[in-house]
């Protein structure tokens, strides 16, 4: 059997470009791109699903791997896989951010634990919804959705030069800004609360000042945070689930669905 050097760069090129964008996409999406995933799983993940999808590709233009051409091929495959993740990841960052708010808002910013997403340290409040949140994730099969838009993409966005245009990443850019107002409009109820009692004992340090507001104040503004949470959390991981299926339909329009 004889193969020559393009049909060699040919065969390793239909299992390179479609393995650069489920790699990348397994590096930025939740849940998968956590620390405590080792990179083999991942990795042996898009091996997977690379040889499922393989006979599946559209045929694409003969480009040298090695040229310029390939290269411009490999960075569009490497940023519609991270896009794709990285959407999904702001609104688990807006999760986060609504907690670490209520976090400081009760006072709980000192008690934190290690943050599994990133391995950094984070208040224990924006933990629990973000724990909260990704189980609400893999309920609604929010993961493999994610998967089979982006398999699909193969067949709305080929394989080529033409990756996301410039105003896809405008878009992504502007869509960004939901991570801050979706992260307090889902603590806004619980912040403002929690502002009222603070405001109200602030009155009362002030007409009784031979009392001790702090030792009375921390009890009660904890108990009353943990409570809110306790009444709320239905309210946001509904706010959670509308924001998630507006990042789905974000990944849509840029991956052509």
């Amino acid at each position: 059997m004889n193969f020559t050097e393009a049909q060699i760069q040919g065969q390793v090129a239909s299992f390179i470009w479609p393995l650069l964008r489920i790699s990348a996409m397994f590096v930025a999406v939740p849940l998968f791109s956590n620390q405590a995933v080792p990179a083999r799983v991942r990795l042996m993940l898009s091996v997977a699903m690379t040889f499922v999808v393989m006979p599946l590709l559209p045929a694409f233009p003969a480009v040298d791997m090695f040229s310029y051409e390939g290269f411009k091929v490999a960075i569009a495959q490497v940023m519609i896989g991270l896009s794709s993740g990285f959407i999904v990841q702001l609104v688990f960052a807006a999760i986060a951010f609504a907690g670490q708010g209520i976090a400081l808002s009760m006072g709980l910013g000192f008690a934190s634990m290690v943050d599994p997403q990133n391995g950094q340290q984070a208040p224990i409040i924006g933990q629990l919804y973000v724990i909260t949140s990704t189980l609400v994730f893999l309920g609604l099969d929010g993961h493999l959705l994610l998967i089979k838009m982006l398999l699909d993409s193969f067949t709305s966005l080929p394989i080529g030069t033409d990756g996301i245009a410039q105003a896809g990443i405008w878009s992504i850019i502007a869509w960004s800004s939901r991570m801050f107002a979706g992260g307090l409009l889902l603590a806004m109820p619980v912040i403002v609360s929690l502002l009222l009692v603070n405001i109200s004992f602030g009155v009362a340090a002030r007409a009784a000042p031979q009392l001790n507001i702090f030792s009375v104040g921390f009890p009660v503004t904890l108990m009353l945070g943990i409570v809110l949470i306790w009444l709320t959390l239905p309210d946001v991981l509904d706010q959670f689930a509308g924001i998630l299926t507006d990042a789905y339909d974000l990944i849509g329009r840029l991956l052509r669905l």
